[in-house]
């Protein structure tokens, strides 16, 4: 099993904020994900980039998460919206071809923990998004990846973000007295 382990403090200096966890991406054997494959680029040179892409994802989210959180993500795999044909172009060059039936799917684990190290939330996740054509946000939107960017951000506001929240109201409250 080979890993690729990205640290992206710098990534996360770009995106900084009021609120910046920090995040931490690897990449469980990206060569065998069911679909990073290229239109034309070289493979090696694409996975490149996708992984560029997705670990920026994650520190633009790592931004709304409170200073000192950290998150910790494996991703094991990734299906792109869409699918390579290489006989559609009549010229043999080979383009991706997105239809409502290649729809875009992520699976990754997760921890994330408080700024005492206390762990917050922690799941194994098999994200698909079966409606990824239907959403007006995307219809005038040519992003790379922004199926799965928008696949990803919906994941975070429906889980991660009130996780943070439960957690932060379940924290003791502490009174500091005032110097006598």
């Amino acid at each position: 099993m080979r890993k690729i382990i990205v640290l992206c403090g710098l990534a996360a200096l770009a995106f900084s904020s009021v609120h910046a966890a920090e995040v931490k991406v690897q990449w469980q054997d990206p060569e065998k994900f069911t679909d990073i494959r290229p239109a034309n680029d070289s493979r090696k040179s694409y996975r490149e980039r996708v992984i560029r892409k997705f670990d920026e994802f994650f520190q633009q989210m790592g931004t709304k998460l409170p200073e000192g959180y950290n998150l910790d993500v494996t991703v094991t795999d990734i299906d792109l919206a869409g699918d390579v044909d290489y006989f559609i172009s009549g010229a043999g060059n080979a383009l991706r071809v997105v239809k409502d039936i290649y729809s875009p799917a992520m699976k990754f684990s997760y921890v994330l923990r408080d700024n005492h190290g206390e762990q917050v939330m922690q799941a194994d996740e098999k994200l698909r998004d079966m409606g990824f054509m239907q959403s007006i946000r995307s219809a005038h939107n040519s992003d790379e990846f922004r199926y799965e960017k928008r696949m990803l951000e919906d994941w975070f506001e429906r889980e991660l973000k009130p996780g943070v929240e439960q957690h932060q109201h379940m924290l003791p409250k502490v009174s500091v007295k005032p110097a006598v």
